[in-house]
């Protein structure tokens, strides 16, 4: 089979414009992929609700409703695949309210303590 006969690859990139991309203080010359351009933009998390960055099972809760706490306090353990992971209060605050009980299993990004 020659060349002209092989069915050819065609890659959706190839055909896009060439964009300029600053990343810190670099500027790249890329093509941008429909993908890249239509993804969700990062947004800073609130510091003041607590998400389980992974799926598991709540093991303990150290922290009570109301109580003041400081940054780098444990406040609940979440087993995930045999691992036990303490969650640490990213704030100094007081523990508003607790959204799960020892033994719930969660999903990710599912809250877990909100702060004030």
């Amino acid at each position: 089979m020659s060349n002209k006969e092989k069915p050819s690859k065609k890659n959706p990139a190839s055909k896009a414009p060439m964009e300029s991309l600053e990343i810190g203080s670099a500027i790249y010359t890329t093509r941008l992929t429909a993908k890249f351009k239509n993804r969700e933009l990062w947004q800073k998390p609130d510091e003041k609700k607590i998400e389980a960055v992974i799926p598991g099972t709540i093991q303990r809760i150290m922290a009570k409703e109301g109580e003041k706490v400081a940054a780098g306090t444990p406040l609940l353990i979440l087993e995930a695949m045999k691992m036990r992971n303490e969650v640490l209060s990213p704030i100094n605050g007081v523990v508003m309210k607790i959204h799960v009980s020892e033994g719930e299993m969660v999903s990710r990004a599912h809250l877990l303590i909100e702060m004030d």
